[in-house]
């Protein structure tokens, strides 16, 4: 992380801030006038920048200005004195985070500079584009027509929709039509609209002004903003509220939004891709999606085959797959027989990629030989049994940007679970957790979904953290989830006991 500037000409300011972030374990760099900092700034950026307005040197309003046009999404703190009014007010028009009044209250400064902190890094984690887009791979004829229509398309600005089953691939795809488009050194932005709840979803696609809702203790930036002359990448559109529907298409007739709280119009100019594995012509004719928007998506489709489709594809990527997890371990990777090759490339895998990728990481940990036979693989796959349903389960985590160096795969890795191979007895547990969500119902407690989801992940993740002796990355792969995601789940869910290594 970056250490945070203080700009400021009065060295006890200063040294009071310092003192104060480094009991935070916050780094800082101190500089006594506008001029040096913004001197540094040709060749350093910091996490957050407090400044002071009036300096030698040049004022920080001026500092402010210089920032916001090289670096936007830099949070910035103006510290001025409380007769100095109209100063503020030109520090919230020139885009300032928050100012802090003189004489200030300390522990609220750091708390401020804390919640300054946090949107810096949300922000270069939604905005940190992959080193490289990977390639996607794919020998079969059916994918030699989506390579085609990639192409076709990399010279265009148009919408398009990708549609197919869950698992195929179409944020991938969506990827690399960005990446072979006008708008390639632009930012991507990708938002699940089905992994956000519906109160929230407007405010991630259009920003809110500061005081537009309860803990909108200042503005932020949509998606919309945040991919400005870039692509927006929506997933799951079938999933979308049908009263956000109406926004999202006044944006895409005519390129105008509105911040949650806001009254100035906003020129969005965003290529939008849009994905969804439903029906949409089917949600139309049930009146859940509005039909001016689904001609509005709908200009470009680009269907992406299901994996029994291409079953020619299943040998070359299981091979990538298995090449990955073992990377990922430091082994060797695992070799499949021609045997236990035929019979994947027989199965109907209606996870498609993501399933397939799954069931290579299980491979990985779990086989006994570097030569897997038949015998070796999931008894459940083996039998034809309940693989599927344990294997693919349906994501309710936020699009991750691929990372880099995925030369060909029509998939990009998720937080999907791996593929189980002990004797469950399902109906217990499953008997039990229907009498406890009866009994919420019940007794009428609210957000019950989300109570018996976090008790879930819970159990989930504090049993494979023992399987592992507190080894977080280890506990990651046997769940078959990432290493961010593990990492965001501990933390929300406080879980005690895991560790790096």
């Amino acid at each position: 992380m970056k250490p945070i500037w203080i700009v400021d000409d009065d060295e006890s300011i200063r040294w009071v801030l310092e003192k104060a972030l480094a009991r935070e374990n916050l780094a800082t760099r101190s500089f006594s006038n506008a001029r040096d900092a913004n001197d540094a700034l040709q060749h350093d950026t910091p996490q957050v920048l407090v400044s002071d307005i009036r300096m030698p040197g040049g004022s920080g309003l001026e500092l402010l200005q210089t920032v916001k046009t090289k670096h936007p999404g830099l949070p910035v703190i103006i510290i001025t004195a409380f007769s100095d009014l109209d100063s503020a007010v030109a520090a919230f028009q020139g885009g300032a985070f928050e100012y802090l009044a003189k004489p200030f209250d300390l522990e609220k400064a750091v708390e401020l500079i804390r919640r300054a902190l946090d949107e810096s890094l949300r922000e270069a984690s939604v905005e940190q584009a992959p080193a490289e887009t990977p390639e996607i791979l794919g020998q079969a004829p059916a994918m030699q027509d989506v390579f085609r229509a990639i192409g076709r398309l990399s010279q265009s600005n148009v919408t398009v929709l990708i549609t197919g089953e869950s698992g195929t691939g179409k944020e991938l795809v969506a990827r690399a039509l960005h990446k072979h488009s006008p708008r390639a050194s632009q930012p991507f932005i990708a938002l699940n609209t089905a992994a956000i709840p519906k109160d929230l979803l407007e405010s991630e696609l259009f920003g809110h002004e500061r005081g537009a809702f309860t803990g909108a203790q200042a503005s932020r930036r949509g998606r919309f903003e945040q991919a400005e002359n870039g692509t927006l990448f929506l997933d799951e559109i079938g999933d979308m509220p049908f009263d956000l529907q109406t926004r999202l298409l006044r944006v895409l007739s005519d390129g105008h939004f509105y911040r949650v709280g806001g009254h100035q119009p906003m020129k969005a100019n965003v290529r939008v891709i849009a994905a969804t594995h439903q029906n949409l012509e089917q949600r139309v004719r049930e009146g859940l999606f509005r039909e001016d928007l689904y001609h509005r998506l709908n200009v470009i489709r680009l269907r992406l085959p299901s994996l029994r489709e291409r079953r020619e594809d299943i040998p070359i990527l299981t091979r990538y797959f298995l090449a990955q997890s073992a990377k990922q371990l430091g082994g060797d990777p695992k070799r499949m027989t021609d045997g236990a090759m035929q019979f994947l490339t027989g199965l109907d895998l209606p996870g498609n990629v993501r399933q397939l990728e799954n069931l290579c990481n299980w491979i990985t940990v779990m086989a006994p030989g570097q030569s897997v036979e038949v015998k070796d693989l999931p008894r459940d796959l083996i039998d034809g049994g309940s693989f599927a349903a344990i294997a693919t389960p349906q994501s309710s985590v936020a699009t991750t940007p691929a990372p880099p160096e995925l030369s060909g795969h029509a998939t990009v890795p998720t937080a999907a679970s791996m593929p189980v191979v002990a004797a469950v007895d399902s109906e217990t547990w499953v008997d039990l957790l229907e009498a406890e969500a009866a009994r919420m119902l019940a007794a009428g407690q609210p957000e019950v979904m989300d109570a018996l989801g976090r008790l879930f992940e819970s159990a989930l993740i504090k049993t494979a953290l023992k399987h592992t002796h507190g080894r977080k990355n280890d506990a990651a792969i046997r769940l078959g989830i990432g290493r961010n995601t593990i990492t965001r789940k501990i933390q929300e869910l406080g879980i005690d006991g895991a560790k790096d290594e």
